[in-house]
């Protein structure tokens, strides 16, 4: 059975700088995905920070065996509802 992974990443700097975008044009949670689909069985999807709910909703999180959690830009735009189902799960 595949390890389930979701990879979330805020997604601004690939947006904002076409430095970044030119370096990761998947995102940086593409670069996550790919690297890891490399090295065994795994289920991954991404999700990110403008996606309703953050991509992060219940069944998402339900489906997770492992979250990765990439940011360090814009945090507070997370939303709390979220932040408090991603702690609980």
């Amino acid at each position: 059975m595949p390890i389930r992974v979701t990879i979330w990443n805020e997604h601004r700097h690939e947006k904002e700088s076409p430095i970044v975008a030119a370096v990761y044009p998947n995102g940086i949670h593409g670069a996550i995905s790919e690297g890891i689909a490399k090295n065994g069985d795994f289920k991954i999807r991404t999700a990110t920070l403008d996606e309703p709910e953050h991509g992060l909703t219940d069944e998402v999180l339900a489906d997770t065996d492992v979250l990765i959690w990439w940011g360090h830009k814009a945090h507070g735009a997370v939303q709390d509802e979220v932040v408090d189902r991603v702690q609980k799960r």
